[in-house]
């Protein structure tokens, strides 16, 4: 029999998802550093166990005990200072042990920081080959830096030789015209002719300023030759207006201008120092004088105040000199004729007025030679006051000759070569004249010439 079948729809629901929160708590991470808390507890048991083995080391040769006991008293009583000096006699009395011991907590407080004993026993090995080859690091390590400087200083040397061609080049056409027999004040005259205002004074700095007179350098300056040129002020040219290589003569070339002052001061001449050496053909170490002019007019020096003083000469001879008054005071001389001449010569002073050249003055230098002379011509130079003073010379003879002097000063100078009183070293001639004369003081003693010293 059939039956029928009936289908019935299927219906499905879906419930909806619900979904819990989730919460995450965070937990503190707590990290302990045991690494860097065992370096401290090592680093406070090492200093502990190295203090407490050098108090051990101490109290094995001296007892503190006299030293602190009154703060010992102070804070725990009499008793415990007996205690305790009791305790470092005891540990003195066992100086074997206490020492032992204390070298012992020392070690092992050391050795707590030893992390590898094999690279502590390699590093221990190798200690005395370290020490051996010290030396030779060492010196490896100077070789660095002496290589290092010398290599500096041989660059600026360079660079110095360099400038220093370079300044001769540019004062070539100067020393040309010197060479052809130009004057100093000519052969600057004409290398100013079409240059600027000033120009050639300008250059004549440039190639000469690494010298000068106030400088204590060498060389030869002409006194009233910046006068000449124009410059304000009449100074005196300080730089020099000619220096040849290799000379070492302080000059002064006197011209019609007369001159303030001339003062050369506390400087060493002659063959006083190593190296040194007279220029050829030359026998005085010093020279103050006029000209002798073969065919033409002599030439002197005129000064209204002179002073040699304090000054060490092997000769110092005084000649052909007219002067007002004369001092000779306080001279020593190993032999000395002191003769000079009753005279008429005037007072002496040098004036010039606004045309008068400024003062040269100089301190300190070292020369073969200083010269100081009048013009080669018909005209005398003239000086207001020089002053000579602290001249330490050898080789050769100090000489002052034909001027014509206000007051003439020679005063508690030293000289002599130590051959004898028969010689006599210190002269001042019979053709020195004087209105006024003073000499005293003036003694003879053995005096020989002074050593070579380093330069």
């Amino acid at each position: 029999m059939f039956k029928p079948r009936l289908r019935l729809p299927r219906i499905s629901i879906r419930l909806p998802k619900f979904k819990f929160p989730r919460i995450a708590v965070p937990m503190p991470r707590i990290s302990i550093p045991f690494g860097r808390i065992a370096t401290v507890i090592g680093a406070i048991n090492t200093l502990l166990l190295v203090t407490l083995g050098s108090l051990g080391l101490l109290v094995s040769y001296v007892n503190p005990i006299p030293w602190v006991s009154q703060y010992i008293e102070y804070l725990y009583g009499s008793a415990t200072v007996t205690e305790l000096f009791v305790q470092v006699n005891f540990l003195q009395a066992n100086l074997t042990y206490t020492v032992g011991a204390s070298l012992g907590l020392m070690a092992f407080g050391l050795l707590l920081h030893v992390t590898s004993f094999r690279s502590w026993w390699d590093t221990l090995k190798a200690t005395p080959m370290a020490v051996v080859r010290s030396p030779i690091n060492a010196y490896k390590r100077v070789v660095v830096w002496r290589n290092w400087i010398l290599a500096k200083i041989t660059y600026l040397n360079e660079e110095s030789q360099k400038w220093k061609t370079l300044f001769n080049v540019m004062k070539s056409p100067y020393a040309f015209l010197r060479m052809m027999g130009f004057s100093p004040q000519m052969a600057i005259g004409l290398l100013t002719v079409g240059a600027t205002a000033g120009g050639g004074v300008v250059v004549n700095e440039t190639i000469l300023s690494e010298r000068s007179f106030s400088g204590g350098d060498a060389g030869i300056y002409a006194a009233s030759l910046a006068l000449d040129m124009g410059l304000e002020g009449n100074p005196p040219l300080d730089v020099p207006t000619e220096y040849v290589e290799g000379s070492n003569t302080l000059r002064i070339d006197l011209g019609s201008t007369p001159v303030r002052e001339i003062t050369i001061e506390n400087v060493s001449v002659g063959t006083v120092f190593t190296g040194s050496a007279l220029p050829s053909g030359e026998a005085n170490v010093v020279q103050i004088s006029g000209n002798t002019i073969s065919g033409g007019t002599n030439t002197r020096l005129e000064i209204g105040h002179l002073i040699f003083e304090k000054s060490r000469c092997k000769k110092l001879e005084l000649s052909d000199i007219q002067a007002h008054t004369i001092i000779v005071r306080g001279n020593a001389s190993d032999g000395q004729s002191i003769a000079p001449s009753p005279g008429t010569s005037r007072m002496r002073a040098i004036g010039g007025g606004h045309q008068q050249a400024d003062a040269m003055n100089t301190n300190g230098g070292t020369y073969d030679r200083i010269w100081i002379q009048a013009p080669a011509s018909g005209v005398n130079g003239k000086v207001g006051l020089l002053k000579l003073s602290n001249l330490f010379s050898k080789g050769g003879t100090c000489l002052l000759s034909k001027m014509t002097i206000g007051t003439m000063e020679i005063l508690l100078n030293e000289v002599g070569m130590g051959d004898g009183f028969a010689t006599k070293e210190f002269t001042i001639a019979t053709n020195v004249t004087g209105a006024n004369i003073i000499i005293e003081d003036n003694v003879e003693v053995t005096i020989a010439e002074p050593a070579t010293a380093g330069h």
